[in-house]
């Protein structure tokens, strides 16, 4: 089904119940399509709080970092 802007505008919940049943609809201006609506699909599945819980190992020292990297992002050698 193509319809033009205006008649997007003027039938949107109509449109919107075509594309809720499956049909897709396609938006167009002076002849030419410019938009299609298609019916919402969800990607993959929900995440899963804790999912990773046992997986993923950090070790003691993940946050250290040498002196001067320190000093590098901290503006300490500036001149």
């Amino acid at each position: 089904m193509i319809v033009n802007t205006h008649e997007a505008k003027t039938r949107l919940s109509e449109l919107l119940r075509k594309v809720e049943a499956g049909e897709e609809v396609i938006i167009g201006r002076a002849g030419r399509p410019i938009a299609r609506l298609t019916p919402y699909e969800r990607e993959g599945d929900p995440r899963r709080p804790g999912a990773w819980r046992g997986r993923v190992v950090m070790s003691d020292d993940f946050d250290e970092l040498p002196d001067e990297i320190i000093e590098a992002f901290s503006g300490a050698n500036e001149r």
